[in-house]
């Protein structure tokens, strides 16, 4: 399957029993939901999918399963954050393997990469893997910029083809479109920024709270593009609150306890995490209840 970048591709979180086991049964209610909700995508390992806790044997069952559960409708992506580029090239090939369409790669971890040895990096894994790459530009996070000049000497390996574009500077999504117009996909990695980045011209939206609410977040995305702004906004307004959950430190754990209240996850993470407690509970479950009061009926947004 050749990807189209574009649409909607929620970053999923990674499900689990209560005694730390991979929760597949609950991970396939919501890739379902995902997949009735007009999903165009799925990613695979990332920040919200716990990827540092998960054992290797664990990643590539999630990849297997979900490439059987989407039997071909949407796209699979894998995220690959390694500590070093042979390990990340093993993890290409094992994605490869394993049946996925794409990755989406992370700079290094922990150690925080020059310039050179970001893009050596990124090129040593291209050169390795037929998949289609889109690089995971978070700044912000993980500190480590891919720059304009940086990605003129990666888009000569003809299979980086987008970017995620997450570091929170709007203007940078006409900066890509004016540098290198259609050959760099872009793909929005920040929720809180999403309509914004869309309506300047970016592809897509890598998104996080589409885990618990689908249906929303692809009708944002498809109102959009229909031209039909003003619905999208109304939306997007009523989503606002729910989203900055996901600029948080505790996103993980605040978007599966919205999970848990739309019915398609559960609370279960993996150590050290924990889930919510205390005062931080209660305010996150006083957002979620008071949108769910609110919640806006959408259009038929799939026949736009």
């Amino acid at each position: 399957m050749s990807i189209q970048w574009k649409g909607v591709m929620p970053a999923v979180t990674t499900k689990f029993t209560d005694t730390d086991e991979l929760d597949l049964k609950m991970f396939e209610k919501n890739i379902n939901a995902q997949l009735e909700a007009g999903v165009h995508g799925i990613v695979l390992g990332g920040t919200l999918g716990e990827a540092s806790t998960l054992l290797d044997e664990e990643k590539r069952i999630l990849t297997k399963t979900t490439v059987n559960l989407v039997n071909s409708r949407v796209p699979v992506l894998v995220n690959v954050a390694e500590q070093s580029t042979k390990a990340a090239i093993a993890t290409a090939q094992k994605a490869e393997d394993d049946g996925a369409q794409a990755l989406m790669m992370l700079p290094p971890m922990r150690y925080k990469s020059g310039d050179k040895e970001t893009v050596e990096y990124f090129k040593a894994v291209a050169n390795n893997t037929s998949l289609p790459i889109m690089i995971y530009n978070n700044p912000v996070d993980y500190k480590v910029e891919v720059s304009l000049d940086m990605f003129e000497e990666l888009l000569k390996c003809n299979n980086i083809e987008a970017v995620k574009e997450s570091t929170r500077d709007i203007s940078n999504v006409t900066r890509i479109k004016n540098r290198f117009g259609d050959r760099l996909k872009i793909m929005t990695g920040v929720d809180t920024l999403a309509l914004e980045s869309l309506l300047m011209g970016a592809d897509g939206w890598i998104a996080g709270l589409v885990c618990a609410f689908p249906a929303e977040t692809v009708a944002i995305y498809e109102l959009q593009k229909a031209g039909r702004i003003k619905e999208a906004i109304d939306i997007y307004r009523w989503f606002l609150p729910l989203l900055e959950l996901d600029i948080n430190p505790k996103l993980v754990q605040n978007i599966k306890l919205a999970e848990v209240y739309t019915k398609i996850g559960t609370e279960n993470v993996r150590a050290p995490r924990l889930p919510l407690y205390g005062e931080e509970r209660k305010q996150v479950i006083k957002i979620i209840e008071k949108s769910l009061e609110n919640r806006p009926k959408l259009p038929d947004y799939k026949n736009l």
